[in-house]
């Protein structure tokens, strides 16, 4: 009777692995592979407070919201800025990556940031059983994109994986299955958006929006000397003296000189996370080089830029944009593992019901 009872429970309940950013929200559900994977924005009615939109709806809005709408991102530096929005956020989000049978959620493997407080870790947990998942497991996410990105977690000898992620560049580096050392800093690819918007609206007297930025981004930008530093787009917005629509040119070159300014925070922090590694360790990473995941890291040339910046082989890992949620899903294949590398208090993990970390 119990076997029939795990089996009917195992069909109309989902276990999932959420990768959560301040950029886009990944969720992989077993069985089923990615099923979500939206901006983490969400549209709120200002007189109301409720939320009318989430993820790539809202997207849409931005920029042409409404006036009495306001798109936001609750998830700031990689962590909760905005609770209530966070919730009503993961909610929808999880309610979409159900299967249609599906009224609850047994379990799910969440990631975190390296560094991240008892607060910020409690907010997102909350956030979490407000979804109504009934168990969650918190993992770093950089032994969580190690993993994704092909690092066994039986290797002996250490290998480094640099997730850039939208607003933070986590640096972690993994052995055995553990972090040996880790370091997050709060700056990521997002912010090259932010130097661009900056740039064109104090020294081009132009004032543009969050998609046109992301554009220019995705067309011009690069973490090398652009081999055209003349091809320009033309953008057009907000003329600051006059208050009309105006339009100009921005070349490759005037990006590249923003982008750069920002990558060489990327590249200190990941220098600075080698720069305290054990001697074993550094011999390791000597042969091994580094993993980049993560979507900052499809910028075009970052894997060369890095490269010459620590002197190390670097390679970009095979879908890297979904290296930590591939690594979350494998842990619920690794239950010991997973029980060993969980962050959550110890209460959280305690589980009458027989196979808690089992499939």
């Amino acid at each position: 009777m119990n076997m029939g009872w795990d089996a009917l429970r195992n069909l109309v309940s989902d276990s999932m692995a959420i990768d959560m950013g301040s950029a886009g929200t990944i969720i992989s559900v077993r069985g089923r592979g990615i099923v979500v994977d939206e901006p983490s924005v969400v549209a709120v009615n200002k007189m109301t407070g409720e939320v009318v939109a989430v993820g790539r709806e809202a997207r849409q809005m931005q920029g042409r919201e409404a006036r009495d709408v306001a798109v936001i991102a609750p998830l700031v530096d990689g962590v909760v800025a905005d609770f209530e929005r966070t919730q009503a956020m993961l909610d929808r989000f999880v309610r979409k990556a159900r299967s249609g049978l599906s009224h609850f959620s047994r379990r799910a493997v969440v990631g975190v940031l390296s560094g991240v407080t008892q607060v910020e870790q409690r907010a997102l947990l909350s956030a979490a059983e407000h979804a109504h998942i009934r168990r969650v497991f918190m993992v770093e996410e950089g032994l969580a994109a190690a993993i994704g990105a092909g690092v066994s977690v039986t290797d002996e000898r250490a290998s480094a994986v640099v997730d850039v992620g939208g607003s933070t560049t986590n640096v972690a580096v993994v052995a055995n299955g553990s972090i040996v050392h880790a370091n997050a800093e709060r700056i990521g690819s997002s912010d090259i958006e932010s130097a661009i918007m900056d740039r064109l609206r104090r020294y081009r007297g132009l004032s543009i929006g969050i998609p046109t930025a992301e554009r220019l981004k995705m067309e011009l930008a690069s973490a090398t000397a652009p081999a055209d530093p003349a091809l320009a787009i033309t953008v057009k917005g907000r003329d600051v003296q006059t208050g009309s629509p105006g339009a100009i040119e921005v070349t490759a070159e005037e990006v590249y000189g923003v982008t750069s300014v920002v990558l060489r925070k990327v590249a200190d922090a990941v220098r600075e996370t080698l720069a305290d590694l054990p001697a074993e360790v550094a011999a390791d990473l000597h042969d091994r080089g580094l993993i980049l995941t993560g979507g900052g890291s499809l910028l075009k040339g970052l894997d060369e830029y890095l490269g010459k910046e620590t002197r190390l082989p670097v390679r970009v890992a095979d879908e890297p944009r979904f290296s930590t949620v591939h690594g979350l899903m494998r842990l619920f294949d690794e239950p010991l593992l997973l029980r060993r590398v969980t962050r959550n208090e110890p209460p959280l993990l305690i589980d009458g019901e027989a196979g808690a970390f089992e499939s």
